[in-house]
């Protein structure tokens, strides 16, 4: 009888096996597959020259892509959260904090700030949905509720761009509590008489969506971007319907009157410098000359506007 049996169940001759493909990095395009370095990325504004899919940006370089170069100033840099309710779920809330500080750089997940757009002096607040999600917390709410005042004050236009999986469930009804406070920041300046437009990037959702991002006095939204209460996932595990294929996308949300435009990231910065010339009644905004060499931001913005009025003509034939 034999003493050692072997249980080798490969088989002789058998070609080896292909090697893993190696998995996709950020700055690959999750809809065409096409991929860009770094540098590539940032000079076509993480928006992939093939298809137009607007990847995520971070908030400190989505003020770079709009203001004026040097004429950024930051407000209350150093305000961030504390743990009034002591919330513990895997993890303390103080150490996912710190992780989201690690990793973002930043000190809680809104930019606020001044600088000029096209020589028109402005207060940006600028959301990052790399923090926890872009989640409202208290430091969000209390800096949009500061920068609002800034512009009150200063006699400023002041312009948002969202991005936010909503209120952040770590601060319960204090995140809760800053849907009232920043909706009443908006309030204060349209008394004051101060325009204020909201840009919508992907994603838009919850508590964000239902307060200071739906009150613009001109609102605008990038391409495919969700913009919704809920998203699709959650509305059909609750109403076990299927939500149609464009539910909550800028575009569908344009088509029902929910937004003024949709406008590609290529062309952002000379509409918001145009729009706010116009709401503060002065001298009308110039775009600079193209500049040689930007033939993929023009394909871009020419696809995107290619697809938006095929879906105009689609909706007027229905």
């Amino acid at each position: 009888m034999a003493k050692h049996i072997s249980v080798d169940i490969s088989h002789l001759g058998e070609p080896p096996a292909a090697p893993a493909v190696a998995g996709r990095s950020r700055n690959s395009c999750p809809v065409c597959g096409s991929h860009y370095r770094e540098e590539e990325m940032v000079a076509n504004l993480r928006v992939c020259t093939h298809c137009g899919h607007h990847f995520t940006v971070g908030a400190r370089e989505r003020v770079t892509q709009l203001v004026d170069p040097g004429s950024w100033t930051e407000l209350d840099p150093d305000l961030h959260s504390d743990d009034p309710l002591g919330f513990v779920d895997s993890k303390p809330y103080p150490e996912r904090i710190a992780a989201a500080e690690r990793t973002t750089g930043l000190m809680d997940g809104l930019v606020t700030g001044t600088g000029s757009l096209g020589g028109q002096e402005l207060v940006l607040a600028v959301m990052d949905f790399t923090f926890m999600g872009g989640s409202m917390g208290s430091v969000v709410g209390e800096k949009f509720a500061r920068a609002a005042d800034v512009a009150v004050a200063r006699r400023l236009p002041m312009v948002s761009v969202a991005s936010s999986g909503g209120a952040r469930m770590q601060e319960g009804v204090l995140a809760l509590m800053q849907m009232a406070k920043t909706v009443a920041a908006v309030d204060e300046l349209r008394e004051a008489g101060r325009p204020y437009v909201s840009v919508l990037a992907h994603p838009t959702t919850g508590g964000v969506a239902a307060s200071f991002a739906a009150l613009g006095d001109v609102i605008i939204a990038e391409p495919r971007a969700l913009l919704s209460f809920t998203g699709p996932r959650v509305v059909k595990q609750t109403t076990g319907e299927t939500p149609p294929a464009d539910f909550g996308l800028a575009e569908s949300n344009f088509s029902h009157g929910h937004l003024d435009l949709v406008v590609p990231r290529p062309e952002l910065r000379d509409t918001l410098a145009r729009v706010v010339a116009l709401l503060q009644g002065g001298r009308p905004y110039r775009p600079p000359a193209p500049v040689a060499g930007a033939g993929a931001i023009q394909r871009i913005s020419g696809g995107v506007r290619r697809r938006l009025r095929g879906l105009l003509r689609r909706d007027d034939a229905e």
